[in-house]
């Protein structure tokens, strides 16, 4: 009887930043959450011959796989490494509903469905510190300076309440209601927005320096809506955290528009999440009827796509 080919599955989910933006840079708290709404799975398969990718940039072989997928690579590279196997005789599949460059995660979710589909195959447990120091590699080449944020949220299902070159800290996600999330169809611009933040230090420090103090004091605010399950307290300050983004510059046009039709639609509380001039929006919604008429109509005010995930006991994904 013949034996199966040997088979090797990975799964990651996306991240939402809810608070705290760009004020993180500035010592501010921010909060970050799992967002299983958008998914990655990597499956390997075996397969006579060099090694090979499929994924949305790129298929052919893997050791002629382009520059921008070095991320990927380097997580790829140095699993092996570790597992002392050679890049030959499998394949490798990658299925992303995460869109690259929209602050969801991207890169840290290829990395973690890849590594932990890696040790599936080789059928070897996988330990989540081993699995935190291969991300950790891999989003040094992506992002230089990896916070390990991405790292947490795209391999955990808990929210992570951060201070800069503070332990992260996991709390209880105790809020039941829908969180939308719109695709603005454009690339964010983190670098721009910082630097944006940076020259109104410069000329307007004492304001600037204002505003960035509200938004954390909004981050330690949501953190206790989320705790005890108080919808309203929490979309209100993901309003007021929006209208101090747009004071600081980093909305645009589009994410305002979102926003805008969000709230007038029923939404709680709507506001930009990552790093702004584009990427995405997130509102909060009462239930998933709501939430499906919210989405219907960011689709019919220009999102490109959205997402919808029911947070609290009875998880939904959509």
């Amino acid at each position: 009887m013949n034996q199966e080919p040997k088979k090797g599955f990975g799964t990651a989910n996306g991240k939402i930043i809810l608070m705290g933006e760009h004020a993180v840079v500035y010592g501010e708290p921010a909060i970050a959450i799992p967002f299983p709404a958008v998914s990655i799975q990597t499956t390997i398969e075996q397969k006579i011959g060099p090694a090979t990718l499929d994924c949305t940039f790129y298929r052919g072989l893997l050791q002629e796989a382009p520059l921008r997928l070095n991320s990927l690579l380097t997580a790829i590279s140095e699993t092996l490494a570790v597992l002392k196997k050679s890049a030959v005789d499998f394949s490798i599949t990658i299925t992303s509903m995460v869109p690259p460059e929209r602050g969801m995660g991207s890169s840290a979710a290829v990395a973690v469905a890849t590594i932990r589909a890696l040790y599936d195959y080789f059928n070897q447990p996988l330990e989540r510190e081993q699995l935190m120091h291969l991300i950790d590699v891999a989003e040094t080449i992506a992002h230089g300076n990896p916070s390990g944020l991405d790292a947490a949220m795209t391999s955990g299902t808990t929210p992570l309440y951060y201070v800069k070159n503070q332990a992260f800290e996991a709390f209880d996600l105790n809020l039941n209601g829908c969180l939308i999330v719109a695709d603005t169809g454009i690339t964010g611009q983190t670098k721009k927005a910082i630097q944006l933040i940076e020259e109104q230090f410069i000329t307007h420090q004492a304001a600037t320096q204002q505003k960035i103090t509200q938004l954390g004091t909004l981050s330690k605010q949501a953190k206790l809506a989320l705790s005890s399950n108080d919808k309203e307290t929490l979309g209100e300050s993901m309003n007021q955290a929006h209208h101090l983004l747009q004071q600081l510059g980093v909305s645009n046009s589009t994410l305002d528009l979102l926003v805008d039709t969000a709230i007038e639609n029923g939404a709680f509380g709507a506001k930009l999440t990552g790093g702004g001039l584009g990427g995405c929006m997130i509102a909060l919604a009462e239930t998933q009827t709501d939430a499906d008429w919210i989405a219907l109509k960011l689709k019919q005010n220009g999102a490109k796509n959205t997402w919808i995930y029911q947070m609290g006991a009875n998880q939904i994904e959509k």
